[in-house]
């Protein structure tokens, strides 16, 4: 074709408007919420339009720990790019108490500040309702064996989600130390139990924690918890770890978001580098009800910082975490 031709030029200039039009369309499908690239994994995307020339690690960067755009809640990938509000305060309130939703249980409020006449009182009710579950399953809630059952299930209920009454601050305290450690830290192991929501049965497994002075990973393998983070010229006293684990455990939960919770509650203590949680659970709801598969395990994991953006550091972590199996 000469481009002499004009003819030919017109071919040649449709041909261009066609291929800018079909790039600018694929750059903007890509694009998520504020820009964020809505498939931070797939790397296949071309480079060599004017709408697609960014570093392919600022979408990794950025995209948030599995968290969509429309759930108004963000994670911090240290990213020197603003994210908006929600991704620089993790947790909706300093004291980790407002997740999932933007505003807090009002119900939740008043449980943390309730006085003694009103935790009697949320008592009595909760014995009630449960005498009205008796009575509704066919059994005789005044005989012998049922007798005190109603209080005594108001008050096993109310220390199994005794997390909402614990505030991280409280928890965490002053045991947050200066220390010129840039290695990785783990605890691993950390046994928990938990209430489904959707069911309000048990779930429980282990987890295991690792810091990297600045990245914290948590891990629940085999009803275990493993928390890693790596410091970042702060470190956590170890118990707290533990604390963290059980405070959010002890709440109505599913286990995808306990494990990011703990991440989030680690990052947003300490700012290290990089934090990583794995919890492996077995839920009652899977073995007692339902498709009754007794030893099934659910796993799942949550990375920040270092952990999520470097390769050798995560496969550090579960090297560490599996070899001492």
């Amino acid at each position: 074709m000469s481009l002499d031709d004009p003819a030919g030029q017109h071919r040649l200039s449709a041909s261009l408007e066609k291929l800018k039009m079909v790039q600018d369309e694929g750059s903007s499908s890509s694009q998520g919420v504020n820009g964020h690239d809505a498939h931070p994994h797939d790397e296949s995307t071309p480079a060599d339009g004017p709408s697609s020339q960014r570093p392919l690690a600022t979408p990794r960067i950025l995209e948030g720990l599995g968290f969509r755009p429309s759930s108004g809640i963000a994670t911090p990938q240290y990213s020197s790019r603003p994210v908006g509000k929600a991704a620089t305060s993790p947790l909706p309130d300093a004291n980790g108490l407002g997740w999932p939703g933007k505003d807090f249980s009002k119900s939740t409020h008043l449980r943390l500040n309730a006085t003694s006449e009103e935790r009697a009182e949320r008592e009595k009710k909760m014995a009630s309702a449960v005498r009205t579950i008796l009575e509704c399953i066919g059994e005789d809630p005044d005989r012998e064996g049922l007798l005190k059952t109603p209080d005594r299930y108001a008050k096993a209920l109310l220390w199994m989600t005794r997390g909402y009454e614990e505030r991280l601050a409280d928890i965490i305290n002053d045991a947050v130390f200066e220390e010129d450690h840039d290695e990785m830290v783990i605890v691993r192991d950390i046994e928990i139990s938990s209430l489904c929501e959707h069911h309000l049965v048990p779930f429980t497994g282990k987890v295991i924690s690792a810091i990297a002075p600045i990245p914290t990973r948590v891990l629940i393998v085999n009803g275990q918890i493993a928390i890693a983070y790596v410091p970042n010229k702060l470190v956590l006293g170890l118990s707290k770890l533990a604390r963290i684990a059980e405070v959010f455990s002890r709440r109505l939960q599913v286990q995808e978001r306990l494990t990011k919770q703990v991440a989030l509650a680690v990052q947003e203590a300490i700012h290290p580098r990089g934090v990583a949680v794995v919890m492996e659970a077995t839920h009652m709801c899977m073995t007692m009800r339902g498709v009754q598969k007794p030893g099934a395990i659910t796993v799942t994991s949550c990375m920040l910082g270092c952990f999520r953006t470097q390769q050798k550091t995560r496969e550090e972590f579960l090297t560490l975490v599996k070899g001492g199996r």
